[in-house]
């Protein structure tokens, strides 16, 4: 039984959240903080009454999918790609897509869908130097986090390999949870959203 095994569920939870919280500190220059891109780029949508489009795949998208769920809640009219009732995306809107390893073939296809017809295209991503899908983006948020592309930090001790504490992607991933929770509460206070707004917007045929 390695040392991760030892711990309690809370030490074990705090030491994840000190995993993901240490992302936010790294320097993310010459680019600005994901952050702040973000709510920009969503004010600016929200200014004109445009569109957001999300896409991403495997658990990149889902935490997209529980942002675009988000965004809905702050009276954005957001949407999922490839959903049956997402609208053509035209010169006005915004696409929100992730490529955390700097690249994935669907999310290039869709960059440049988006692109050619005259929509931002906002990439989230810790490869923002490389990758197929930068070259598309009209804005980059950079997340330094590990992902499925980084080799795992293998620790040897007496012949036998510890194993990680947030494996593959999960550090991307989780790092991109917390920034989207961070980006609703500080786009709802420029949009001047109140909880009570925010809540009515939520599906009541649950």
């Amino acid at each position: 039984m390695d040392s991760l095994d030892q711990l309690s569920s809370a030490a074990l939870a705090s030491k994840i959240s000190g995993e993901i919280s240490s992302v936010f500190s790294k320097p993310t220059a010459p680019h600005p903080p994901p952050l702040d891109v973000l709510v920009m780029e969503l004010a600016a949508v929200a200014a004109r009454k445009a569109r957001v489009f999300l896409y991403g795949v495997g658990r990149e998208g889902l935490m997209l999918r529980a942002l675009c769920m988000r965004l809905t809640h702050l009276g954005l009219s957001a949407h999922l790609v490839f959903d049956m009732t997402t609208p053509p995306i035209s010169s006005h809107d915004l696409l929100i897509t992730s490529a955390g390893p700097g690249g994935f073939s669907t999310v290039e296809a869709i960059c440049q869908v988006a692109k050619s017809h005259g929509a931002r295209v906002l990439l989230l991503t810790a490869q923002p130097e490389i990758g197929i899908c930068v070259r598309h983006a009209t804005a980059v948020a950079y997340v330094p986090a590990k992902t499925m592309a980084d080799k795992e930090d293998m620790d040897r001790a007496e012949g036998s390999i510890s194993r990680q504490l947030l494996p593959m992607g999960s550090l991307y991933e989780g790092a991109l949870f917390v920034l989207f929770e961070m980006v609703v509460y500080k786009l709802a206070e420029a949009l001047g959203e109140s909880p009570e707004a925010i809540r009515s917007r939520h599906t009541n045929l649950e």
